[in-house]
């Protein structure tokens, strides 16, 4: 029998066991808590948090960090121009982690409607993100565009030397990442 998932606001004492999730999933180096706690505050506006965790039987099964709309940069990595919506109405998805015991129950998807309901409320009309085109069976591509979103353009190399993860270590490349981001947008 399937335990019921729970999904709730990030708080600081679920940070320990999201950073160890989030670098067993993504690579060594991928969360820290410093990191971590610069993303929480990313996500906070009007009172609203937009990032969200999911536990299963107690345990942490995945987790969304989201910033919230105006509260992050635009990067080198970002088309804003091919946006059909302006920058200060976007929200940024910036990470959506499962683990890989508790994929496909649905609860990336959860937890990203979570996040849009709450960026919502904080006045966002859209959200951008990179996904990860090489996620296994580039799921994280698939799971938003079922979601809504649409493809901008793809970046190469999006995390190889990254100044934001100088400590990166992929999963699938090791310290010098080719992996591809997807930028997408899904307009609410």
């Amino acid at each position: 029998m399937k335990s019921q998932v729970e999904i709730s606001p990030l708080n600081q004492d679920d940070f320990e066991t999201v950073i160890a999730l989030g670098n067993l999933v993504h690579g060594d180096g991928y969360l820290d808590e410093q990191m971590l706690s610069e993303m929480q505050d990313k996500a906070y506006k009007s009172g609203i948090n937009a990032n969200f965790v999911a536990y299963r039987g107690g345990e942490l099964v995945g987790f969304r960090l989201t910033y919230a709309p105006g509260n992050w940069s635009l990067d080198r990595w970002c088309s804003p121009t091919l946006w059909p919506v302006a920058a200060e109405d976007c929200c940024y998805f910036k990470c959506n982690t499962v683990s890989e015991e508790a994929r496909g129950l649905g609860i990336g998807k959860a937890l990203l409607q979570s996040s849009i309901e709450a960026c919502k409320a904080q006045g966002a009309l859209a959200g951008v993100s990179h996904l990860w085109k090489q996620s296994p069976d580039n799921s994280a591509v698939g799971y938003f565009t079922n979601a809504g979103g649409k493809l901008i353009k793809e970046h190469p190399e999006r995390w190889n030397n990254n100044p934001d993860h100088p400590d990166y270590v992929c999963v699938l490349c090791g310290s010098e990442c080719h992996c591809v981001a997807c930028e997408m947008i899904l307009i609410f």
